[in-house]
C-alpha cells in the first residue's frame, strides 16, 4: 500500500505535553507575528488551512490513527479562527475520528477576547480543552516591550472567561524575557498574575535569542541586554517561591531551552523543586550554562 503523508506547511510546533496527540494543521504561521523574540514562523505568511486541506489530512489520519482520542491543531494560534469555523472544524474531526474526546491548540489572549462566554461554553461541549496560551510573562512592562499585544488585565479577564466556560488552559512563562536586572520584577509580577488564575500547566522556557528576530538586532545595538544564566535561575526560583496556586499546577521546565530540566507539581513539591534549583546553582558555572545556550540551534 502506498504510504500517505499528512501535509504541513513550514515548521510544526507543539508543546512537549502534546506528544501523544494527533497533529492536524488548522492555520499556517501566526496572526500576530510581532513578538520581538519569536523566530518560529519567520517568513511564513499567516493563512487558514482550507477545508479541502483539512479533510485530506483527516482522511489520512483516519487510515493510520482511527482511534485517536485527542487532536492538537497546529499553527501559532488556531484559536484565532472564528467561533463558526472552530465549530465546523470540530464537526469534521468527529466525522473522520469519532473517538476523539478533546481538541487542543495554541491561543493568544486576543483570540479568546473575540469570543463570548456562551460561545466558549459551546466550544467546550464540542471538545476544545487544555488550550495552550503563550502568555510568556505576567508583567505589563515586559509584555509591552516584547510587543505581545495585550496587558496583564487582558490575561486575567480572558482566562477567567475560559474558566467560566469550563475550558482548562496552560501557560508559558519565558524566563529572561525582561532582560538583565529585571528578572526579580518579572518573577514577582508574573507569580502574582498567575496566582489570580487556575492554569493546569505552566511550561517554563528560558529565552533563547536567534538571528532574524527584532530582539537579536536590539542585542546588537545594546537596546536589550540579556539576563545571565544565573539571573534566569534566580528568576525562576523567585517565581516558584512567590507563586500561590489555589489548585495543583504542573510546572514543566523540560524543553531544549532549559539547560537543567525539571518537572514538578506546585504547591506540594515546591521544596523539592527549590532544592533542585539550589543544586543547579551549586554545581554549574555561568560559563557552562552559557555555552549550552550558544549551542542551541532551534527550539
Amino acid at each position: 500500500m502506498e504510504l500517505k503523508r499528512m501535509q504541513f506547511t513550514g515548521s510544526v510546533w507543539r508543546p512537549p505535553y502534546e506528544a501523544n496527540s494527533l497533529l492536524l494543521q488548522a492555520t499556517i504561521g501566526c496572526s500576530h507575528h510581532r513578538c520581538k523574540f519569536c523566530s518560529l514562523y519567520k517568513d511564513t505568511r499567516f493563512r487558514v488551512a482550507s477545508r479541502e486541506e483539512i479533510e485530506k489530512n483527516l482522511e489520512i489520519a483516519q487510515l493510520y490513527q482511527p482511534k485517536a482520542r485527542r487532536v492538537f491543531l497546529t499553527g501559532a494560534n488556531p484559536f484565532v479562527l472564528s467561533f463558526e469555523k472552530l465549530k465546523i472544524l470540530a464537526t469534521l474531526i468527529k466525522i473522520y475520528l469519532p473517538e476523539v474526546q478533546n481538541i487542543g491548540c495554541f491561543a493568544r489572549i486576543s483570540d479568546i477576547k473575540q469570543k463570548t462566554r456562551e460561545q466558549l461554553m459551546e466550544l467546550r461541549q464540542l471538545g476544545y480543552d487544555r488550550i495552550s496560551i503563550g502568555t510568556e510573562s505576567g508583567d505589563d512592562i515586559t509584555l509591552s516591550q516584547m510587543n505581545k499585544g495585550y496587558s496583564v488585565m487582558d490575561i486575567v479577564e480572558q482566562c477567567r472567561k475560559l474558566e467560566n466556560a469550563g475550558i482548562e488552559y496552560n501557560f508559558t512563562y519565558l524566563i529572561g524575557l525582561a532582560g538583565k536586572g529585571q528578572g526579580e520584577r518579572n518573577a514577582i509580577n508574573t507569580a502574582d498574575t498567575f496566582s489570580l488564575l487556575h492554569p493546569y500547566i505552566i511550561n517554563v522556557l528560558s529565552l533563547t535569542v536567534f538571528p532574524d528576530t527584532v530582539l537579536y538586532e536590539e542585542i546588537g545595538t545594546g537596546t536589550f541586554v540579556e539576563a545571565s544564566e544565573y539571573e534566569r535561575i534566580e528568576e525562576m526560583e523567585m517565581f516558584i517561591e512567590r507563586f500561590q496556586p489555589s489548585n495543583c499546577v504542573h510546572l514543566l521546565a523540560n524543553t531544549v531551552s532549559n539547560p537543567i530540566p525539571f518537572i514538578g507539581v506546585l504547591p506540594k513539591e515546591r521544596e523539592r523543586i527549590l532544592k533542585e534549583i539550589q543544586s543547579i546553582k551549586n554545581n554549574f558555572r555561568e560559563e557552562d550554562l552559557r555555552d549550552y545556550r550558544k549551542r542551541i540551534k532551534s527550539l
